[in-house]
């Protein structure tokens, strides 16, 4: 068994409409740079676990896919699937694996190629990661309106206003214009967000998150494997919550159940007060597919008390140099949502920016040697929150 699971390599793709390349040749895009800052050939690979949720794309067996193009025959793997969640999923797959003593190097791989099929087709299949029978075959309820209901419930209980989501857009553009894998590298301004017609009210075109290729690769090891390894961080804790499948089920809105619980149990593992977490954080990702669920994140990961996580917009507390700095890698909304890659590109964010090896204008100030990932499912569907450090996690 492994005390402590590190990441010692990443890679990641460019984001966006990757019609250039197949599925193989996009996942080895990030694994060849993730094996090469790792300094690990394939035959180190003990085990590999792929996130890929995959129903819009031509290819099913993706594991065996990149064993064959990427030389890790005949290596044990798994595919996981958790809905928008993939990625961390898969990167628990790992954690678990080296905690348990199976495997002293693991090599973990997000990848999504939503494009191969038509806008219509993919929004219809997002739509099923709720209730299909229920809200998707009776209502009709696509995933921006899923997401719309809370945004207009955070309106109406702690009056947050169009203007205020389109802040969070503004943000994620502005960090997105300066990462070089980002879908979108261009900065927007309000009166911009506030233009296009409405997808589902309260949400505009710059609103959501865009439909995405791309891949994200990390390569975790245990204490024992990392010892000589300069270039590391480690996994401090995870959380993992679900909620119902029914909205109709939840009481609540304005929140996600799911995520709460994940934060709680993530900052329990890591020694972490919950009174006040962003003081022992330098940094975070979080799941914005659209704009309000970022702010509800702020509230769910206990950045802000319950009505002011709009605040933290509102007064650029989420920037660099702010209160706590949020997706300085353009968040889902401008750096892009391939679903299976979505999580790990969060860990690749978390090692570039503990190590202070971020692009120029988005590279955190790091004090405390911590960032936190959070990774949604659906509506609260499936929730992760992961934990990173610079050291070694004090018992």
């Amino acid at each position: 068994m492994s005390e402590n699971v590190a990441v010692i390599g990443v890679g990641h793709s460019k984001f966006g409409s990757r019609k250039d390349v197949n599925i193989p040749e996009l996942a080895w895009e990030s694994i060849k740079p993730a094996l090469d800052s790792a300094n690990i050939e394939q035959k180190d690979i003990d085990f590999f676990v792929v996130g890929n949720a995959g129903v819009w794309s031509s290819e099913a067996a993706i594991p065996a896919l990149m064993a064959e193009y990427a030389d890790l025959a005949p290596k044990g793997s798994m595919r996981v699937e958790a809905a928008c969640a993939t990625g961390n999923a898969a990167i628990r797959v790992g954690y678990q694996a080296i905690k348990s003593g199976e495997a002293d190097v693991v090599l973990v791989l997000g990848i999504e190629k939503m494009q191969e099929s038509p806008n219509p087709t993919v929004i219809e299949l997002i739509g099923r990661f709720g209730s299909y029978f229920w809200e998707f075959e009776n209502f009709g309820l696509t995933f921006p309106g899923y997401y719309a209901l809370h945004g207009t419930a955070y309106m109406m209980k702690y009056g947050a206003t169009e203007e205020d989501y389109a802040r969070v857009a503004v943000k994620n553009h502005y960090y997105g214009a300066k990462n070089p894998y980002a879908q979108f590298q261009k900065e927007v301004t309000i009166e911009k967000v506030m233009e296009p017609k409405y997808v589902a009210w309260p949400f505009k075109l710059f609103d959501c998150s865009p439909i995405t290729d791309g891949s994200a690769c990390v390569i975790l090891a245990s204490e024992e494997f990392a010892k000589d390894v300069e270039d590391k961080i480690w996994i401090h804790s995870q959380g993992v919550g679900t909620g119902t499948a029914n909205l109709s089920r939840r009481s609540d809105f304005t929140s996600l159940e799911s995520a709460r619980y994940a934060a709680e149990l993530a900052y329990k593992r890591a020694g972490i007060d919950m009174d006040a977490p962003y003081k022992y954080l330098d940094g975070a990702n979080v799941h914005d597919c659209f704009t309000a669920p970022e702010i509800i994140a702020y509230e769910d990961l206990r950045f802000a008390k319950r009505g002011e996580g709009v605040q933290l917009i509102r007064d650029e507390q989420t920037y660099i140099g702010g209160r706590i700095p949020v997706n300085v890698d353009g968040g889902l909304k401008a750096k892009g949502h391939p679903i299976g890659a979505t999580g790990v590109s969060q860990a690749v964010e978390a090692y570039k920016q503990l190590l202070s090896k971020a692009e120029p204008g988005r590279q955190a100030e790091i004090k405390h040697g911590r960032w936190l990932a959070h990774n949604v499912g659906g509506t609260g569907h499936y929730s992760y929150v992961t934990i990173y450090g610079l050291e070694k996690l004090k018992k």
